[in-house]
């Protein structure tokens, strides 16, 4: 796996992004250091592998497929943006004083997150196998389409928000009309590839980390909870009959009015 050195000079990595958030005015950076440090990290992997096969290659291309989308994202809508992401300022306003603390601390707690998330990745490509199986290609497929759902969701939402006529009120068109967060379910989606790459690993377990951690993450703490306050804020009494009607997370019918 990753040494302790390598931790530690990640650590100090996030603990220079943290100072170059705070240079800039942009919180928002923590994020940064989520999505490229799983990139690197995977890429560390490498070190252990004498030569690298199609099996590896693809679980290589899926986590770097993930980590160049979701940082585009990020950088495009969240760092480069002049406004900071509201979550950050609620936090920012709830601790007062402390804040500086409390956001070096959750910028190190993203070397605690890129450490979890490595492990389905590490059982994944050591799974004592030679050659590509029909369950590999079936993970890669199923990573690739929640990808693809992932920006899907992103881009419906940003087209319908983009439209001047839309200012203030609740997308329910394509995804959005079968669940409130089509996004996070597509990315909670994406982390059971490395759950069906790791099968015939003696250490199959511990890939289910992946899924089950993103989805108490999403669903309770960093996802659902503040993306539903800042809708709400802004959208009011549409957005409370929206929730009335569509499910929280996983895409279903929305209920009859």
């Amino acid at each position: 796996m990753i040494d302790l050195s390598t931790v530690f000079f990640y650590a100090l990595v996030s603990v220079g992004a943290f100072f170059v958030a705070i240079y800039f005015n942009k919180l928002s950076i923590v994020d940064l250091v989520w999505s490229f440090g799983l990139a690197m990290g995977s890429l560390l992997l490498i070190d252990s592998i004498e030569l690298i096969s199609l099996r590896e290659g693809l679980i290589l291309s899926l986590v770097l497929a993930w980590s160049f989308r979701l940082s585009f994202y990020l950088l495009k809508n969240r760092v480069i943006k002049k406004h900071e992401d509201p979550r950050y300022v609620r936090l920012v306003n709830a601790t007062a004083k402390c804040w500086q603390l409390v956001f070096l601390i959750l910028f190190l707690f993203q070397v605690v997150l890129v450490w979890l998330f490595l492990y389905p990745i590490y059982v994944a490509i050591h799974v004592p196998t030679d050659t590509l199986r029909w369950i590999d290609l079936l993970a890669f497929c199923w990573g690739a389409l929640a990808l693809l759902g992932e920006s899907i969701s992103d881009h419906q939402l940003k087209s319908f928000t983009a439209k001047p006529e839309n200012r203030g009120r609740v997308c329910k068109k394509g995804f959005w009309r079968y669940s409130r967060h089509p996004n996070y379910f597509f990315e909670w989606l994406f982390w059971w590839s490395f759950v069906f790459f790791s099968i015939g690993s003696a250490t199959f377990w511990i890939s289910w980390l992946g899924p089950v951690i993103m989805y108490v993450f999403l669903r309770y703490i960093s996802g659902v909870p503040f993306a539903e306050m800042s809708s709400i804020e802004r959208r009011g009494s549409e957005y409370l009959q929206y929730q009335k009607e569509t499910s929280v997370f996983f895409p279903l019918m929305p209920k009859r009015k």
